[in-house]
Protein backbone atom coordinates (compact mmCIF):
# COMPACT_ATOMS: atom_id res chain seq x y z
CA UNK A 1 0.00 0.00 0.00
CA UNK A 2 1.34 3.18 -0.74
CA UNK A 3 0.64 6.77 0.54
CA UNK A 4 -0.98 7.59 -2.88
CA UNK A 5 -3.67 4.93 -2.12
CA UNK A 6 -5.45 7.35 0.99
CA UNK A 7 -4.08 10.67 -0.10
CA UNK A 8 -6.91 12.51 2.41
CA UNK A 9 -8.09 11.55 5.41
CA UNK A 10 -10.35 9.14 5.93
CA UNK A 11 -12.30 7.44 8.90
CA UNK A 12 -13.20 4.13 6.83
CA UNK A 13 -9.22 3.64 7.97
CA UNK A 14 -10.16 3.19 11.28
CA UNK A 15 -12.11 -0.13 10.58
CA UNK A 16 -10.45 -2.29 12.19
CA UNK A 17 -9.41 -0.74 15.77
CA UNK A 18 -14.02 -0.80 15.28
CA UNK A 19 -13.30 -4.46 14.74
CA UNK A 20 -11.12 -4.91 17.70
CA UNK A 21 -13.42 -3.26 19.98
CA UNK A 22 -17.10 -5.12 18.42
CA UNK A 23 -14.90 -8.26 19.28
CA UNK A 24 -14.27 -6.97 22.29
CA UNK A 25 -16.79 -5.42 23.70
CA UNK A 26 -19.53 -8.20 21.81
CA UNK A 27 -17.38 -11.16 23.52
CA UNK A 28 -17.66 -9.37 26.88
CA UNK A 29 -21.42 -8.58 27.04
CA UNK A 30 -22.36 -12.03 25.19
CA UNK A 31 -20.48 -13.95 27.96
CA UNK A 32 -21.05 -11.56 31.10
CA UNK A 33 -17.72 -11.50 31.31
CA UNK A 34 -15.49 -8.83 30.16
CA UNK A 35 -12.44 -10.39 30.39
CA UNK A 36 -13.41 -13.84 29.13
CA UNK A 37 -11.95 -12.85 25.46
CA UNK A 38 -8.39 -12.67 25.58
CA UNK A 39 -7.31 -9.01 24.37
CA UNK A 40 -4.29 -9.80 22.31
CA UNK A 41 -6.55 -12.30 20.16
CA UNK A 42 -9.18 -10.00 19.61
CA UNK A 43 -6.79 -7.13 18.19
CA UNK A 44 -5.00 -10.16 16.05
CA UNK A 45 -8.08 -10.39 14.28
CA UNK A 46 -7.82 -6.45 14.04
CA UNK A 47 -4.58 -6.90 12.51
CA UNK A 48 -5.67 -9.54 10.17
CA UNK A 49 -9.01 -7.42 9.12
CA UNK A 50 -6.34 -4.66 8.38
CA UNK A 51 -4.64 -6.64 6.14
CA UNK A 52 -7.50 -8.08 4.26
CA UNK A 53 -9.29 -4.62 4.38
CA UNK A 54 -6.46 -1.45 3.25
CA UNK A 55 -4.87 -1.86 -0.44
CA UNK A 56 -1.79 -2.70 -1.57
CA UNK A 57 0.78 -5.35 -1.45
CA UNK A 58 1.06 -7.74 1.49
CA UNK A 59 4.98 -6.75 1.35
CA UNK A 60 4.59 -2.97 2.31
CA UNK A 61 1.77 -3.55 4.56
CA UNK A 62 3.97 -6.27 6.41
CA UNK A 63 7.04 -3.40 6.49
CA UNK A 64 4.11 -1.16 7.39
CA UNK A 65 3.30 -3.76 10.77
CA UNK A 66 6.51 -4.93 11.59
CA UNK A 67 7.90 -0.99 11.20
CA UNK A 68 4.74 0.02 14.41
CA UNK A 69 5.26 -2.98 16.23
CA UNK A 70 9.33 -1.92 16.09
CA UNK A 71 8.59 1.50 16.88
CA UNK A 72 11.48 2.66 19.76
CA UNK A 73 8.20 3.67 22.01
CA UNK A 74 6.08 0.42 21.84
CA UNK A 75 9.33 -1.68 22.47
CA UNK A 76 10.82 0.83 25.36
CA UNK A 77 7.21 0.07 26.99
CA UNK A 78 7.58 -3.48 26.64
CA UNK A 79 10.58 -3.91 28.20
CA UNK A 80 9.18 -1.72 31.54
CA UNK A 81 6.26 -3.92 31.34
CA UNK A 82 8.49 -6.98 31.50
CA UNK A 83 10.81 -5.24 34.39
CA UNK A 84 7.71 -3.83 36.37
CA UNK A 85 5.99 -7.45 36.20
CA UNK A 86 9.80 -8.99 37.59
CA UNK A 87 9.39 -6.45 40.69
CA UNK A 88 5.67 -6.74 41.41
CA UNK A 89 6.15 -10.90 41.56
CA UNK A 90 9.68 -10.61 43.61
CA UNK A 91 8.28 -8.52 46.19
CA UNK A 92 5.07 -10.45 47.04
CA UNK A 93 6.54 -13.55 47.05
CA UNK A 94 9.10 -12.02 49.72
CA UNK A 95 6.17 -10.85 51.42
CA UNK A 96 5.74 -6.74 50.92
CA UNK A 97 2.29 -6.64 50.00
CA UNK A 98 1.28 -8.95 52.68
CA UNK A 99 3.34 -6.31 55.30
CA UNK A 100 1.75 -3.35 53.66
CA UNK A 101 -1.90 -4.43 53.80
CA UNK A 102 -1.29 -5.62 57.56
CA UNK A 103 0.44 -2.98 58.90
CA UNK A 104 -2.08 -0.62 57.93
CA UNK A 105 -4.97 -2.43 59.12
CA UNK A 106 -3.95 -4.16 62.42
CA UNK A 107 -3.19 -1.07 63.59
CA UNK A 108 -6.68 0.62 62.54
CA UNK A 109 -9.65 1.98 64.69
CA UNK A 110 -12.84 0.73 63.36
CA UNK A 111 -13.70 4.45 63.10
CA UNK A 112 -11.18 5.06 60.71
CA UNK A 113 -11.31 1.87 58.95
CA UNK A 114 -12.77 3.54 55.69
CA UNK A 115 -10.42 6.11 55.41
CA UNK A 116 -7.34 3.60 56.60
CA UNK A 117 -8.54 1.19 53.30
CA UNK A 118 -8.34 4.39 51.48
CA UNK A 119 -5.03 5.42 52.67
CA UNK A 120 -3.49 1.72 52.67
CA UNK A 121 -5.10 1.12 49.13
CA UNK A 122 -3.48 4.30 47.89
CA UNK A 123 -0.02 3.36 48.79
CA UNK A 124 0.01 -0.49 48.09
CA UNK A 125 -1.35 0.48 44.46
CA UNK A 126 1.27 3.67 44.29
CA UNK A 127 3.84 0.44 44.82
CA UNK A 128 2.89 -2.36 42.84
CA UNK A 129 1.10 -0.30 40.27
CA UNK A 130 -2.07 -2.58 40.12
CA UNK A 131 -5.33 -1.15 40.55
CA UNK A 132 -6.32 -4.72 40.45
CA UNK A 133 -3.93 -6.52 42.56
CA UNK A 134 -4.54 -3.83 45.45
CA UNK A 135 -8.39 -5.27 45.05
CA UNK A 136 -7.70 -8.81 44.72
CA UNK A 137 -4.57 -8.58 48.05
CA UNK A 138 -7.43 -6.58 49.90
CA UNK A 139 -10.74 -7.32 48.78
CA UNK A 140 -11.32 -10.19 51.15
CA UNK A 141 -9.79 -8.13 54.22
CA UNK A 142 -11.68 -4.84 53.38
CA UNK A 143 -15.04 -7.08 53.12
CA UNK A 144 -14.47 -8.44 56.96
CA UNK A 145 -13.86 -5.32 58.34
CA UNK A 146 -16.92 -4.14 56.54
CA UNK A 147 -18.94 -6.69 57.72
CA UNK A 148 -17.63 -6.84 60.98
CA UNK A 149 -17.45 -2.81 62.20
CA UNK A 150 -20.72 -1.90 61.26
CA UNK A 151 -19.35 0.34 58.35
CA UNK A 152 -21.60 -0.46 55.53
CA UNK A 153 -19.98 -2.51 52.66
CA UNK A 154 -20.70 0.19 49.53
CA UNK A 155 -18.56 2.94 52.23
CA UNK A 156 -15.24 0.16 52.53
CA UNK A 157 -15.75 -1.10 48.76
CA UNK A 158 -15.83 2.91 47.68
CA UNK A 159 -12.89 3.50 49.77
CA UNK A 160 -10.77 0.55 48.49
CA UNK A 161 -11.44 1.04 44.90
CA UNK A 162 -10.74 4.63 45.26
CA UNK A 163 -7.56 4.03 47.16
CA UNK A 164 -6.97 1.39 44.34
CA UNK A 165 -7.00 4.32 41.30
CA UNK A 166 -4.94 6.75 43.02
CA UNK A 167 -1.65 4.42 42.82
CA UNK A 168 -2.89 3.43 39.52
CA UNK A 169 -2.91 7.01 38.24
CA UNK A 170 0.72 7.73 39.88
CA UNK A 171 2.65 4.58 40.21
CA UNK A 172 5.43 4.59 37.93
CA UNK A 173 5.09 0.60 36.97
CA UNK A 174 1.61 1.31 36.67
CA UNK A 175 0.32 -0.26 33.11
CA UNK A 176 -1.43 3.22 32.18
CA UNK A 177 1.48 5.31 33.54
CA UNK A 178 4.00 3.25 31.28
CA UNK A 179 1.88 3.90 28.51
CA UNK A 180 0.69 7.50 28.67
CA UNK A 181 4.58 8.55 29.17
CA UNK A 182 6.21 6.70 26.42
CA UNK A 183 3.22 7.31 23.73
CA UNK A 184 4.08 11.30 24.64
CA UNK A 185 7.24 11.25 25.40
CA UNK A 186 8.14 12.37 28.83
CA UNK A 187 9.51 11.69 31.88
CA UNK A 188 7.72 9.46 34.88
CA UNK A 189 8.92 11.81 37.41
CA UNK A 190 7.53 14.78 35.48
CA UNK A 191 4.36 12.94 34.99
CA UNK A 192 3.87 11.85 38.69
CA UNK A 193 5.12 15.47 39.81
CA UNK A 194 1.85 16.57 37.10
CA UNK A 195 -0.92 14.60 38.70
CA UNK A 196 -0.02 15.53 42.42
CA UNK A 197 -1.10 18.56 42.06
CA UNK A 198 -4.63 17.49 41.54
CA UNK A 199 -4.25 13.65 42.85
CA UNK A 200 -3.19 14.61 46.25
CA UNK A 201 -5.58 17.17 46.90
CA UNK A 202 -8.02 14.61 45.87
CA UNK A 203 -7.12 11.99 47.70
CA UNK A 204 -6.80 14.16 51.56
CA UNK A 205 -9.92 15.49 50.60
CA UNK A 206 -11.51 12.08 50.23
CA UNK A 207 -9.70 10.51 53.56
CA UNK A 208 -11.18 13.20 55.26
CA UNK A 209 -14.45 12.76 54.28
CA UNK A 210 -13.98 8.72 54.99
CA UNK A 211 -13.21 9.54 58.58
CA UNK A 212 -16.35 11.71 59.46
CA UNK A 213 -18.54 8.62 57.73
CA UNK A 214 -16.75 6.59 60.10
CA UNK A 215 -16.97 8.51 63.22
CA UNK A 216 -20.64 8.47 62.91
CA UNK A 217 -20.87 4.91 61.91
CA UNK A 218 -18.24 2.46 63.24
CA UNK A 219 -18.51 0.30 66.17
CA UNK A 220 -15.91 -1.87 67.93
CA UNK A 221 -12.86 -1.59 69.50
CA UNK A 222 -8.76 -1.74 68.11
CA UNK A 223 -7.45 -5.00 69.71
CA UNK A 224 -3.50 -4.50 70.64
CA UNK A 225 -1.04 -5.56 68.42
CA UNK A 226 2.85 -5.84 68.64
CA UNK A 227 4.50 -3.94 66.49
CA UNK A 228 6.48 -5.96 63.60
CA UNK A 229 9.92 -4.70 62.42
CA UNK A 230 10.28 -7.65 60.17
CA UNK A 231 7.09 -6.66 58.39
CA UNK A 232 7.96 -3.20 58.22
CA UNK A 233 11.28 -3.72 56.57
CA UNK A 234 10.06 -5.47 53.66
CA UNK A 235 8.61 -2.55 52.41
CA UNK A 236 11.58 -1.06 52.22
CA UNK A 237 11.73 -1.86 48.30
CA UNK A 238 8.70 -0.48 47.58
CA UNK A 239 9.20 2.86 49.38
CA UNK A 240 12.91 2.98 47.40
CA UNK A 241 10.91 2.62 44.06
CA UNK A 242 8.45 5.46 44.83
CA UNK A 243 11.30 7.27 45.96
CA UNK A 244 13.98 7.03 43.36
CA UNK A 245 11.61 7.45 40.85
CA UNK A 246 9.85 10.82 42.58
CA UNK A 247 13.64 12.20 41.76
CA UNK A 248 13.93 11.38 38.40
CA UNK A 249 16.29 8.45 38.07
CA UNK A 250 15.59 6.49 34.88
CA UNK A 251 12.83 3.90 34.99
CA UNK A 252 15.03 1.51 33.95
CA UNK A 253 17.30 1.65 36.59
CA UNK A 254 14.78 2.13 39.04
CA UNK A 255 12.93 -1.28 38.60
CA UNK A 256 15.83 -3.04 38.63
CA UNK A 257 17.23 -1.45 41.81
CA UNK A 258 13.85 -2.47 43.33
CA UNK A 259 14.12 -5.95 41.90
CA UNK A 260 17.98 -6.46 43.39
CA UNK A 261 16.39 -5.10 46.96
CA UNK A 262 13.52 -7.20 46.83
CA UNK A 263 15.46 -9.88 46.56
CA UNK A 264 18.04 -9.17 49.25
CA UNK A 265 15.64 -8.39 51.71
CA UNK A 266 14.18 -12.21 50.52
CA UNK A 267 17.32 -13.61 51.39
CA UNK A 268 17.79 -11.62 54.33
CA UNK A 269 14.61 -12.42 56.06
CA UNK A 270 12.57 -14.83 53.88
CA UNK A 271 13.06 -18.41 52.69
CA UNK A 272 14.53 -17.50 48.94
CA UNK A 273 16.50 -18.81 47.46
CA UNK A 274 18.43 -17.88 43.75
CA UNK A 275 16.45 -20.49 42.08
CA UNK A 276 13.39 -18.96 43.64
CA UNK A 277 13.93 -15.55 42.54
CA UNK A 278 14.62 -16.44 38.91
CA UNK A 279 11.12 -18.14 38.89
CA UNK A 280 9.71 -15.05 40.78
CA UNK A 281 11.59 -13.01 38.12
CA UNK A 282 9.91 -15.30 35.10
CA UNK A 283 6.39 -15.21 36.67
CA UNK A 284 6.91 -11.41 36.53
CA UNK A 285 7.27 -11.79 32.80
CA UNK A 286 4.82 -13.91 32.34
CA UNK A 287 2.21 -12.03 34.32
CA UNK A 288 2.71 -9.56 31.41
CA UNK A 289 2.54 -11.55 28.61
CA UNK A 290 -1.15 -10.45 27.61
CA UNK A 291 -0.41 -6.44 28.06
CA UNK A 292 2.90 -6.90 26.47
CA UNK A 293 1.76 -8.53 23.27
CA UNK A 294 -1.38 -6.31 23.44
CA UNK A 295 0.56 -3.30 23.03
CA UNK A 296 3.23 -4.99 20.38
CA UNK A 297 0.19 -5.88 18.14
CA UNK A 298 -1.93 -2.43 18.84
CA UNK A 299 1.84 -0.60 17.57
CA UNK A 300 1.40 -2.38 14.11
CA UNK A 301 -2.26 -1.47 13.64
CA UNK A 302 -1.43 1.82 14.45
CA UNK A 303 0.86 2.08 11.71
CA UNK A 304 -1.33 0.16 9.25
CA UNK A 305 -4.04 2.97 10.29
CA UNK A 306 -2.12 5.72 10.43
CA UNK A 307 -0.57 5.08 6.80
CA UNK A 308 -4.27 4.74 6.04
CA UNK A 309 -5.42 8.32 6.70
CA UNK A 310 -7.27 6.85 10.14
CA UNK A 311 -5.52 8.91 12.43
CA UNK A 312 -5.56 12.29 10.09
CA UNK A 313 -9.62 11.31 10.11
CA UNK A 314 -10.14 10.80 14.09
CA UNK A 315 -7.71 14.24 14.16
CA UNK A 316 -9.83 16.52 11.52
CA UNK A 317 -12.87 15.30 13.34
CA UNK A 318 -11.77 16.00 17.03
CA UNK A 319 -10.20 19.11 16.15
CA UNK A 320 -13.52 20.27 14.75
CA UNK A 321 -14.88 20.48 18.28
CA UNK A 322 -11.45 22.12 19.69
CA UNK A 323 -10.89 26.02 19.80
CA UNK A 324 -7.58 26.32 22.00
CA UNK A 325 -5.33 24.10 24.20
CA UNK A 326 -7.62 23.59 27.22
CA UNK A 327 -10.76 22.27 24.83
CA UNK A 328 -7.98 20.79 23.14
CA UNK A 329 -7.27 18.40 26.46
CA UNK A 330 -10.88 18.09 27.81
CA UNK A 331 -11.02 16.74 23.72
CA UNK A 332 -8.24 14.21 24.22
CA UNK A 333 -10.21 13.13 27.86
CA UNK A 334 -13.07 12.20 26.58
CA UNK A 335 -12.03 10.60 23.35
CA UNK A 336 -9.52 8.35 26.32
CA UNK A 337 -12.69 8.00 28.40
CA UNK A 338 -14.94 6.98 25.43
CA UNK A 339 -12.07 4.48 24.32
CA UNK A 340 -12.26 2.91 27.76
CA UNK A 341 -16.19 2.59 28.15
CA UNK A 342 -15.78 0.32 24.54
CA UNK A 343 -12.66 -1.31 25.55
CA UNK A 344 -13.28 -1.70 29.64
CA UNK A 345 -9.42 -1.55 29.92
CA UNK A 346 -8.13 1.91 30.59
CA UNK A 347 -4.41 0.38 29.14
CA UNK A 348 -5.94 -0.08 26.09
CA UNK A 349 -7.68 3.00 25.61
CA UNK A 350 -4.78 5.04 25.93
CA UNK A 351 -2.54 3.11 23.28
CA UNK A 352 -5.61 3.72 20.93
CA UNK A 353 -5.67 6.98 21.90
CA UNK A 354 -2.18 7.57 21.91
CA UNK A 355 -0.90 9.10 18.02
CA UNK A 356 -4.23 11.39 17.95
CA UNK A 357 -3.09 12.65 21.26
CA UNK A 358 0.78 12.96 20.12
CA UNK A 359 -0.81 15.06 17.25
CA UNK A 360 -3.26 16.98 19.15
CA UNK A 361 -0.22 17.77 21.59
CA UNK A 362 2.10 18.88 18.80
CA UNK A 363 -0.41 20.91 16.98
CA UNK A 364 -1.39 23.29 20.18
CA UNK A 365 2.23 23.03 22.16
CA UNK A 366 0.73 21.28 24.70
CA UNK A 367 3.25 20.05 27.30
CA UNK A 368 4.31 16.72 26.82
CA UNK A 369 3.74 16.08 31.16
CA UNK A 370 0.68 17.48 30.56
CA UNK A 371 -1.12 15.47 27.94
CA UNK A 372 0.32 12.02 29.69
CA UNK A 373 -1.27 13.41 32.27
CA UNK A 374 -4.52 13.54 30.62
CA UNK A 375 -4.43 10.66 29.43
CA UNK A 376 -3.89 8.55 32.30
CA UNK A 377 -6.73 10.42 34.59
CA UNK A 378 -9.40 10.06 31.95
CA UNK A 379 -8.61 6.62 31.39
CA UNK A 380 -8.60 5.80 35.03
CA UNK A 381 -11.47 8.40 36.28
CA UNK A 382 -13.79 6.29 33.59
CA UNK A 383 -12.37 2.57 34.59
CA UNK A 384 -13.27 3.85 38.20
CA UNK A 385 -17.30 4.39 36.98
CA UNK A 386 -17.84 1.67 34.19
CA UNK A 387 -19.68 -1.38 36.58
CA UNK A 388 -18.27 -3.76 33.88
CA UNK A 389 -14.60 -3.15 35.00
CA UNK A 390 -12.27 -5.48 36.11
CA UNK A 391 -11.64 -3.43 39.27
CA UNK A 392 -15.76 -3.14 39.92
CA UNK A 393 -16.18 -7.23 38.63
CA UNK A 394 -13.75 -8.45 41.29
CA UNK A 395 -14.85 -6.25 43.98
CA UNK A 396 -18.47 -7.10 43.75
CA UNK A 397 -17.58 -11.30 43.95
CA UNK A 398 -15.41 -10.36 46.94
CA UNK A 399 -18.51 -9.09 48.71
CA UNK A 400 -21.16 -11.95 47.12
CA UNK A 401 -22.93 -9.37 45.07
CA UNK A 402 -24.24 -7.90 48.25
CA UNK A 403 -22.46 -4.50 47.25
CA UNK A 404 -24.88 -2.01 45.14
CA UNK A 405 -23.75 -0.73 42.78
CA UNK A 406 -25.06 3.24 42.97
CA UNK A 407 -23.71 3.27 46.34
CA UNK A 408 -21.20 2.54 45.49
CA UNK A 409 -20.48 5.29 43.12
CA UNK A 410 -22.10 7.65 45.43
CA UNK A 411 -19.36 7.15 47.92
CA UNK A 412 -16.54 6.66 45.61
CA UNK A 413 -15.58 9.99 46.45
CA UNK A 414 -12.10 9.97 44.94
CA UNK A 415 -12.77 9.67 41.33
CA UNK A 416 -15.21 12.47 41.41
CA UNK A 417 -12.67 14.76 43.44
CA UNK A 418 -9.88 13.65 40.90
CA UNK A 419 -12.33 14.93 37.46
CA UNK A 420 -13.30 18.40 39.60
CA UNK A 421 -9.35 18.35 39.86
CA UNK A 422 -8.01 17.75 37.11
CA UNK A 423 -10.63 20.23 35.38
CA UNK A 424 -9.41 22.76 37.58
CA UNK A 425 -6.13 21.95 37.10
CA UNK A 426 -6.56 22.27 32.59
CA UNK A 427 -8.07 25.96 33.22
CA UNK A 428 -5.81 27.32 35.95
CA UNK A 429 -2.14 25.42 35.08
CA UNK A 430 1.00 25.98 32.63
CA UNK A 431 -0.27 23.46 29.53
CA UNK A 432 1.30 25.11 26.63
CA UNK A 433 5.38 24.40 26.23
CA UNK A 434 8.59 26.39 25.13
CA UNK A 435 9.20 25.94 21.39
CA UNK A 436 11.80 23.48 21.80
CA UNK A 437 10.07 21.42 23.68
CA UNK A 438 7.48 20.80 20.87
CA UNK A 439 6.72 16.84 20.32
CA UNK A 440 8.45 15.89 17.23
CA UNK A 441 7.16 13.72 15.58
Amino acid sequence: MSDKTYPKPSLWALLPFGVFIVLFLGAGIYYDDFYAFPAPVAISMAVIFAFLFYRGGMVEKTTTFLKGCGDQTILKMCIIYLLAGAFASVSEAIGSTAAIVDIGINYLSPAYYAAGIFVVASFLSLASGSSVGTIVAMGPIAIGLANSSGVGVNIIGAALLGGAMFGDNLSIISDTTIAATQIMGCKMSDKFKNNVKFALPAAIIATIAYIFIGLNNSVGTLSAEVWDWESALLIIPYLAVIILAFVGMDVFLVLVIGIVLSALFGFALQDFSFLTLGEKVYEGFTDMTSIFLLSLLTGGLAAMVEKAGGISGLLNLIKRRINGPKSALLGVGAFVGLTDVATANNTIAIIISGKVSQKIAQDYHIRKRVMASILDTFSCIIQSIIPYGAQILILTSYSKNSIDYPKLLAYNFYVFLLLVGVIIFINVAKIQNKAEDVISL
